[in-house]
């Protein structure tokens, strides 16, 4: 029952984020927004992280089930992808390296302060 609330509350501020991209057109996802929001809500603790905790440790573990769609997709659409792949891999390995390595000055300064 403690997940099903938490999951509740969840999908909740998810709903708003997406209801707040209607109404004002947003160039921001609504589901982006949702999580904006619930950074908000947790940095000035009206949700408290207990209050989530369960549910967001039970999903970050499952994580790679998500991407299952995702990779059905692009088997799919292999047809479409498939004079570009050359490409697509470069930019997929870089945008790697990128992203990683600013990661990693992030936690490091975060880390300095």
């Amino acid at each position: 029952m403690k997940l099903l609330r938490q999951s509740c509350l969840i999908l909740a501020i998810c709903f708003i984020g997406e209801v707040l991209n209607k109404i004002f057109n947003l160039p921001i996802p609504g589901n982006v927004l949702g999580m904006i929001i619930l950074l908000i809500l947790l940095s000035t603790g009206v949700v408290k992280l207990e209050k989530i905790e369960e549910i967001s440790n039970f999903l970050l573990e499952h994580l790679a089930f998500f991407f299952i769609p995702a990779g059905v997709g692009l088997i799919s659409c292999f047809g479409l992808i498939k004079g570009n792949l050359i490409g697509i891999i470069f930019i997929t390995l870089i945008s790697t390296i990128i992203i990683m390595a600013l990661t990693g000055l992030t936690v490091q300064l975060l880390k300095k302060r």
